[in-house]
């Protein structure tokens, strides 16, 4: 079982969904949510900004992470937790959730070496079965 995951997702139907999959499955103990690229961004500058060095922040070990998204999409989240200022949290695994079924999407994904995989919508306990398989 995993401390944390953060859902990053506009829709608020498929966050709902997410939590209660998770939820049930107990596949996590907290699940905390985001609606976009840029407000995930703030999640970690906020725990960069607010973690000391007596204390361990409580970092998500995974992200799942939709793609379309207004304001910052999935790919521009990408783009930015890879660079050298988000470094410290490169041991945070990414799977991208996503409607889309473009190969160019799938190719993409693999630039990033936090993406561990490209699953899509929604989240099933099958799902979470075989994430947790592949995380161990």
């Amino acid at each position: 079982m995993l401390d944390l995951i953060l859902c990053v997702d506009d829709d608020p139907i498929t966050l709902m969904l997410c939590k209660k999959v998770i939820g049930k499955s107990s596949f996590s103990n907290e699940i905390i949510t985001a609606k976009n690229g840029e407000e995930a961004i703030h999640f970690f500058d906020n725990i960069k900004q607010n973690s000391s060095e007596n204390e361990t922040p409580n970092i998500p070990q995974l992200i799942l992470l939709d793609l379309n998204m207004p304001i910052m999409g999935g790919w521009e989240f990408l783009d930015c937790f890879s660079t050298e200022t988000y470094a410290e949290f490169n041991s945070v695994k990414v799977v991208i959730l996503s409607s889309t079924i473009d190969p160019e999407d799938l190719n993409n994904a693999k630039k990033y070496p936090v993406v561990i995989d490209f699953l899509p919508k929604p989240v099933t306990t099958t799902m979470l079965e075989y994430l947790a398989e592949k995380i161990k």
